[in-house]
């Protein structure tokens, strides 16, 4: 079906906290849509718990915010990004107050926000809506997006792929994006001046993970068969604790519980933390992770405790109710005994090459938060970092694409509709569950907390032969959801395998037991489509 519409202004894809902030910093005579995989607000944002990073205290310093950030970095943390961030982090928070998000407050003291500290984090500067910032600030500018007259969201709606000089012919550029209404399972055409991919992480290529279902690394992967470089893949985080019960799925316990007091406890009541680090249960998640990966391991046991019953009741309820209540649904008590927790993939900390303005190497293409490589996050991301690059970069990009869109004004070439002439249903859907199954169990076992060049290559291996095998598949059948998700995990499983074989040394996230000392000259990882 051919779309006769005239092409957007703006095709925004992903709507958590960056492409939300994105949509409402633009002008508001811009022609906006947004595609979401599910309901608007089902994605990363909505379950993000611990808060925003901002120095917002006397005692505080963005000099400090850059020193922590550098520090969790390892050695990969642009310093001019950090400082970027950093410095603009202040006014995202006022504007995200003047929004009216919920933050929490400091008792006695109506006028200012609470500040929690997090690990990694030398003061309190963490902003936060109780546990549950995320959720706070996705409804918050939900609401202020609906009402926006020049924005059209879709909901239930997946990008298949960008439109380029592939299909339309011309100069290299991004014209919109093939995308998939789930509902009717047909596949509309979508023309757009600009495409801002804002779709999140890649966490669901492991078993397990702390993210929900859709951060399949959509943007990611079609960025790279659109020609765009992609940076520092190899560094995925591993978030150190994941509540463990059999019926728990990706439940987070936030960084904030250890920054509050927290300490983490063998099963026979054993602290450990400091044997591996100074600052024990508040060293960065890296540091953490792996220090129960190893206990795990040593001890033959399914998981570790995460205890914080020694704090009085009443405040653990007051700072922490929605994970004390969603610890109760399992029956654990957390003011009176130890949660039991293991590490998960969590977040995404390499993504798509960009400017300071969200651009990526295609004209036309944008890529904010999650799925971007900003420098920001180097080798580890500091906690609370992450909806702050959201916020600064949405703002950014809010800021050239405006004269962008104008440049392209009447200009649009004509866009093919989708093809589907040659592809018929598919009778063999077992194909890509059990693909989908494969690829993230070896790269939880290949490519996980610890690795080594034997296992790489054995996930060097299964992904080429995967890889293969979805594309025949790919091009017989009509698309599907599932389809469409497990073809962009493979490409971002390749990716994180080629990003971690090409370091040969342990740094920050990657860690591999053949190349166990850092190199004395680090550099991003920087892969380019065409070199192999």
């Amino acid at each position: 079906m051919t779309d006769t519409t005239a092409p957007y202004d703006v095709l925004i894809v992903g709507t958590g906290v960056a492409g939300l902030t994105l949509a409402l910093r633009l002008p508001a005579t811009l022609r906006i849509a947004m595609i979401a995989k599910g309901p608007l607000t089902e994605g990363s944002s909505l379950y993000a718990q611990g808060g925003i990073s901002a120095v917002l205290d006397a005692a505080d310093s963005v000099d400090d915010h850059v020193r922590d950030t550098l520090t969790a970095g390892a050695g990969l943390t642009e310093e001019a990004t950090a400082r970027f961030v950093a410095e603009h982090a202040p006014a995202a928070i006022r504007w995200l107050v003047d929004a009216e998000v919920p933050f929490s407050r400091a008792e006695g003291e109506a006028a200012d926000l609470h500040l929690h500290r997090e690990g990694g984090h030398s003061h309190r500067r963490i902003v936060h809506a109780a546990d549950a910032t995320g959720r706070a600030v996705e409804t918050t500018l939900e609401g202020a997006v609906r009402a926006r007259e020049n924005v059209t969201v879709l909901e239930h709606t997946m990008a298949v792929e960008l439109i380029t000089e592939r299909h339309t012919g011309g100069e290299p550029r991004c014209h919109g994006a093939y995308v998939l209404d789930r509902r009717s399972g047909r596949v509309r055409t979508l023309p757009a001046h600009t495409v801002v991919l804002a779709t999140g992480g890649a966490s669901k290529v492991y078993l397990y993970t702390s993210n929900p279902d859709g951060a399949t690394g959509d943007g990611i992967a079609m960025a790279w068969r659109a020609g765009c470089r992609v940076a520092n893949m190899e560094f995925n985080q591993f978030h150190p604790t994941c509540l463990y019960h059999p019926r728990a799925k990706s439940f987070l316990i936030s960084e904030a519980v250890r920054g509050e007091g927290a300490v983490l406890r063998l099963p026979d009541g054993e602290r450990f933390m400091a044997h591996f680090d100074e600052r024990a249960e508040l060293a960065p998640r890296d540091v953490v992770a792996r220090a129960i990966d190893h206990e795990m391991k040593r001890l033959g046991v399914d998981c570790v405790y995460l205890d914080i019953s020694h704090r009085d009741a009443a405040f653990i309820r007051g700072h922490f109710p929605t994970i004390h209540a969603r610890c109760l649904e399992f029956g654990i008590d957390m003011t009176r005994e130890p949660i039991p927790v293991v590490p998960a993939a969590h977040y995404t900390c390499g993504g798509v090459v960009v400017d300071r303005h969200g651009r990526t190497d295609l004209p036309g293409l944008h890529a904010i938060g999650e799925c971007s490589y900003t420098g920001l996050h180097g080798a580890n991301r500091l906690a609370s970092n992450s909806l702050l690059e959201c916020l600064v970069y949405g703002m950014s990009a809010a800021e050239v694409i405006p004269a962008d869109c104008a440049a392209r004004s009447g200009r649009a070439p004509a866009v093919p509709p989708w093809d589907e002439s040659l592809v018929t249903d598919s009778d063999e859907q077992v194909v890509v569950s059990h693909n989908w199954d494969e690829i993230r169990r070896f790269m939880w076992d290949y490519v996980g907390i610890v690795r080594t060049d034997k296992r790489l290559e054995r996930a060097r291996h299964r992904v080429d032969l995967l890889a293969r095998e979805i594309a025949e598949y790919y091009r017989n059948f009509r698309v599907t959801p599932d389809l469409i998700e497990l073809r962009n995990l493979a490409v971002v499983a390749e990716l994180i395998v080629r990003s971690a074989t090409a370091r040969r040394e342990s740094r920050g996230l990657h860690f591999t037991r053949d190349h166990p000392e850092p190199s004395a000259d680090p550099a991003p990882t920087v892969l380019t489509p065409g070199y192999r």
